[in-house]
């Protein structure tokens, strides 16, 4: 006659105690999620026009943050034609309200800008007559100067468009030329008509240290129309004409950026 062997019970489970459940259920997908976006890749929406016409108002952009930590520790740098998103200087207000944000007398919030890098450290940067030099040699800015061509205002006679550094509220003295601090970034936006972008014109350049990272893509949305026209007197953008096109696309440098130095 054939044994049977007794069933044995199985061990009873063991229930996560409550600090298991809340680092599980709570705390362990919210700092993962700020590792992520902190130290490796996150991304930001583009708030304005001030980088038409290579960045229209809404889009998100992806940001490889570790490229920036890497930058910071003292590996590799941004390099002129990045698009770059930082905050601002803190004495940006007096430029503009809206470039800082006071909480309640507690703390200042600096909303993040995204312009594009000119001049890196040591540079040399000169504007003059709406054209920008850069070590006294001529940046061929066509990959954004002729659209406000076409739009009809590209703006050449302003204080902005003929000297690199220009006074406002005393944060910078007037300067046709200015040399860009070691540990500093010189950064323009592409909006090239008067009043277009708020940029290192008016508020000197940018700290490494305030900037999150390089915009490497567009990522969202999906598509849109083609052509996008600016209405110079309202300085504000059209809502777009024409087919629908894959807006997904690389955020390369100019090639006018590579020639520097040649």
């Amino acid at each position: 006659m054939q044994e049977v062997e007794p069933s044995v019970a199985p061990a009873p489970r063991r229930q996560p105690s409550p600090l298991e459940r809340l680092w599980k259920e709570l705390l362990e997908p919210v700092v993962f999620a700020v590792l992520v976006t902190q130290f490796l890749v996150t991304m930001v929406s583009v708030d304005g026009v001030s980088m038409m016409p290579n960045l229209r108002n809404g889009e998100r952009v992806f940001l490889p943050k570790y490229e920036t930590w890497l930058h910071k520790a003292g590996i590799g740098q941004f390099h002129r034609g990045d698009i770059v998103v930082f905050k601002p200087p803190r004495a940006a207000a007096a430029i503009s309200p809206h470039l800082t944000k006071d909480f309640l007398g507690l703390w200042t919030y600096r909303p993040f800008l995204i312009k594009r890098v000119i001049g890196v450290p040591g540079d040399r940067v000169r504007v003059s007559g709406g054209e920008v030099y850069v070590n006294g040699q001529l940046l061929d800015s066509g990959w954004t100067t002729n659209y406000w061509l076409e739009q009809g205002c590209w703006d050449t006679v302003s204080p902005v468009a003929n000297q690199a550094a220009v006074s406002a509220e005393g944060i910078l003295e007037d300067r046709a030329e200015v040399t860009v601090p070691q540990g500093h970034y010189y950064v323009m936006g592409d909006n090239r008509t008067e009043g277009g972008s708020e940029d290192s014109r008016l508020f000197g350049a940018v700290p490494l240290r305030d900037i999150a990272g390089r915009a490497a893509a567009v990522i969202w949305p999906i598509m849109q129309k083609q052509n996008l026209s600016y209405d110079c007197a309202m300085r504000q953008a059209g809502e777009g004409s024409g087919e629908n096109e894959l807006a997904w696309r690389s955020l390369t440098r100019p090639e006018a950026f590579s020639k520097l130095g040649q």
